[in-house]
């Protein structure tokens, strides 16, 4: 468990490291292109500005654009002692907990560390779930909390959304200035370089967003494993799952940008942004937790 989060750790610098170099290529090519390298300045500040700010205020971000409300114990003590009983056995401070008004069945965990945690569940995963599988789900997210994914995964999140916004702008600045003609921005005016920036600036968003896609599957599994280990029970969450992958309700607001927080895909399952999915498909997880119960 310590080495996982140790390796979360890492992972968050390789990768803040990585994403910070491919920015740097992309303004460092902008400024090449239109022979004023300040416009490199500004992206790579940009940048560092972007992704300290997706660290610190990203957390409340995914919340409010997911309707997620904050509640007390009163207000639905079931759902509170669930997340209150497994944090103390996790040995983790109590997170914030919220709750989204919606059918479906789903949750999600943010925040860049345990003691600045959010959990958020739907009342559709309350209404359809048993105690042992709230528990079991309840317990998958305070494992993306305990192994510091969320930190990885909203630092990841940010440096993508900073790699597109920065690409997305620098190919409307190179379009909107061959179309004006403008001669004296300073552009290269050689045409095999520019396709071959623009071809590099539609790349490298794709590329930032296939990374992180890979970061997020492989933490999926864990967690699972990690919620089995605390609650000594794959059959919760595997019943959990179950139900979700037989409900087949999807989220009423569709936000594909915090689709990877979530304990499962809650977008349309025909969107074409399924193909790029941050989680492993529903029956391979159901068939791990089971492999799991029958070791146990």
């Amino acid at each position: 468990m310590y080495s996982e989060i140790a390796a979360n750790k890492r992972k968050t610098f390789i990768l803040m490291f990585f994403f910070f170099m491919l920015v740097g290529a992309i303004a460092y090519g902008v400024g090449w292109y239109f022979h004023n390298y300040s416009i490199t300045l500004f992206a790579i500040i940009f940048a560092i500005g972007y992704a300290f700010w997706s660290y610190y205020a990203s957390d409340k971000l995914a919340l409010s654009v997911n309707g997620a409300k904050q509640i007390e114990k009163g207000d639905n003590p079931r759902l509170w002692r669930t997340v209150e009983n497994l944090s103390i056995t996790t040995g983790l401070p109590m997170p914030r907990v919220y709750i989204i008004e919606d059918a479906s069945a789903n949750a999600f965990a943010t925040g860049r560390d345990p003691k600045h945690a959010a959990v958020a569940a739907t009342t559709g995963l309350l209404d359809m779930m048993n105690d042992s599988e709230l528990q079991g789900v309840i317990a998958h997210e305070l494992a993306h909390v305990q192994d510091y994914d969320i930190r990885l995964s909203m630092i990841t999140f940010g440096l993508v959304a900073a790699v597109s916004l920065i690409s997305d702008i620098v190919l409307r600045w190179i379009f909107w200035g061959s179309v004006i003609g403008d001669d004296d921005n300073g552009g290269n005016s050689n045409p095999v370089f520019m396709i071959i920036g623009i071809v590099a600036l539609v790349l490298a968003p794709i590329i930032a967003t296939i990374i992180q896609l890979a970061v997020s599957r492989k933490r999926e599994y864990l967690a699972d494993a990690t919620a089995v280990l605390t609650t000594r029970y794959p059959q919760g969450l595997a019943g959990a799952l179950q139900k979700i992958q037989d409900g087949g309700l999807t989220m009423k607001k569709q936000s594909p940008s915090t689709a990877h927080l979530y304990f499962t895909n809650p977008l349309k399952k025909k969107s074409f942004t399924t193909l790029f999915s941050t989680h492993p498909p529903i029956e391979e997880r159901i068939a791990r937790l089971n492999e799991m119960g029958t070791k146990a």
